[in-house]
């Protein structure tokens, strides 16, 4: 029996060595953890348990049978964060760069399966070459069998993503239907394919971070939800984002302890500035109303005239879209719409109440927009909105223009609960635009034109650049005084806690992707 112990440690051993100490030294060398390094620290200490430690992989060809090492390039298994269950796999880059074969898909699916049996979210930490090449069609059968899983479990179990090092080919698709991604900057990227093929079709020199690094999927393509300077904060920033998140879809968020008191925020009175065409910072609105210090900035980068993210409002845990005036005045736009978009289906996947926070002039104009789909992409947003049966409420701070008013949560598409601020405009659009139009020949036949159109523009704005006209007809429930926003939001989140909606039954509703 000895014997059998002592083959069984020294198994376990080598398992534990991955590639090899001489592959975990180039590893360090890079300033990234190794794949067991990464699990040891964002799990609960002592809370891991492996499964398929001993797997190996069944090729034959190219010389790969003298090749074997346990765990086959992949570590699997569950444990916990903060006390919570979760599934886990990491890939290990010094068991051949990380690729992917048939056994190391297998152990992947396998975690993803009991994930889903159990209702326990599900992580993965991308740190490979691609396919394994040796294997052929074996290993692409094994992409597709994650990709099956990815949808299959979309919005049943939370699904996060942090890429760690190279992911590219057929690999960046996995993490691109999970949930949300995460990069670690310098020494991750993701593309489809590789500089030295786009050389080859057309003739652009760009090295791999400028193709596919953290700050590209971040800034400019949106792939990327998050960046973190290394390893070790890439890995607490997923800590924070699962704090938000619910277990699985049958379950809501935690509620944490909290005491009601007065609740009033006497900053949030000096937001707004008095001229309404000044730029404020919608973070200032955000920061007076959630608790403190609590927001989690989803694609902080991408599309700045929208914000979203996660915070707690009273404890409890919600999701937060709202324009940003710093940018493009906080217009709505082909990207802001998509990032909206995909945020708001993602909380009422898994039961995240909505704060639409609205300061919107309207919709982008310009061939550039038109011409890349603004309509069906705008749709997106008001689809999701729509769409959405977890509580609702929308506060309009200054401007809600044109159809943007609609889409941004108004009531006519469902919200819950509409409230204003006294600074709030309502109207089809701006005062000085509708003046010109509606008094046109008015303004044509005086004698000094331009103190006409301020004359007209001022009985336009006293008409229907308020939220009275609206307030009167109950398309807004309320109007509040903003240091009163956040006492109001903790009633109102609560007062909805029990909501329930019943939809026709479908198969599905059809988005216009």
């Amino acid at each position: 029996m000895d014997f059998k112990i002592n083959d069984l440690n020294d198994k376990l051993s080598k398992a534990y060595l991955g590639g090899g100490q001489s592959r975990i030294d180039k590893q360090h060398a890079k300033k990234k953890l190794t794949a067991r390094e990464r699990v040891n620290y964002l799990l609960d200490e002592g809370s891991f348990e492996e499964i398929g430690a001993l797997v190996t992989h069944r090729t034959k060809d190219f010389g790969m049978e003298s090749q074997q090492f346990y765990g086959d390039g992949v570590v699997t298994g569950y444990g916990t964060i903060n006390g919570r269950l979760v599934y886990i796999f990491a890939q290990d880059f010094t068991v051949f760069g990380g690729s992917l074969s048939e056994t190391h898909a297998e152990k992947i699916c396998k975690v993803m399966d009991l994930a889903v049996k159990v209702g326990a979210p599900i992580i993965g930490l991308n740190d490979s070459g691609g396919a394994r090449i040796q294997e052929g069609v074996r290993s692409l059968g094994g992409y597709a069998d994650i990709f099956y899983r990815n949808v299959q479990t979309s919005g049943v179990i939370p699904q996060i993503s942090a890429i760690m090092g190279p992911c590219a080919g057929g690999a960046v698709y996995s993490p691109a239907m999970t949930d949300f991604t995460l990069m670690v900057e310098d020494t991750s990227y993701m593309f489809v394919t590789g500089p030295n093929v786009v050389k080859t079709v057309t003739n652009e020199e760009v090295t791999s971070e400028e193709l596919g690094g953290a700050s590209t999927h971040s800034t400019k393509s949106g792939v990327a939800h998050k960046t973190s300077a290394n390893d070790i904060e890439c890995l607490e920033d997923l800590k924070t984002l699962l704090s938000f998140l619910p277990q699985n879809n049958t379950e809501a968020p935690a509620l944490l302890p909290f005491q009601l008191e007065d609740e009033i925020r006497d900053s949030l009175s000096n937001v707004i500035p008095d001229n309404a065409n000044k730029p404020y910072d919608m973070h200032d609105v955000i920061g007076g109303i959630i608790d403190r210090g609590s927001f989690y900035e989803i694609h902080k980068n991408h599309a700045e005239n929208i914000i979203v993210g996660f915070a707690r409002l009273g404890g409890r845990s919600i999701g937060i879209v709202a324009n940003q005036p710093m940018f493009l005045a906080g217009v709505l736009d082909v990207n802001s719409s998509k990032k909206a978009a995909r945020f708001v289906r993602f909380c009422d996947c898994f039961n995240i109440p909505l704060l639409v926070l609205e300061d919107v002039p309207g919709f982008l104009p310009g061939t550039d927009q038109e011409w890349n789909g603004i309509i069906v992409h705008g749709a997106k947003l008001l689809y999701a909105l729509s769409e959405a049966t977890v509580p609702r409420v929308t506060v309009i701070t200054r401007k809600a223009y044109g159809g943007a008013y609609d889409v941004m949560n108004s009531k006519h598409i469902g919200a819950d609960m509409n409230f204003a601020w006294p600074s709030a405009e309502i109207a089809v659009m701006g005062a000085k635009g509708a003046a010109e139009i509606i008094f046109k020949k008015e303004i044509n036949a005086a004698d000094n034109k331009e103190a006409k159109w301020k004359e007209k523009e001022a009985e336009y704005a006293d008409l229907f650049a308020n939220p009275y006209s609206a307030a009167e007809r109950g398309f807004i429930d309320e109007v509040i005084l903003p240091k009163n926003t956040r006492r109001k939001l903790i009633k109102a989140f609560s007062m909805l806690e029990d909501k329930k909606v019943e939809r026709p039954k479908r198969k599905h509703g059809n988005i216009p992707l």
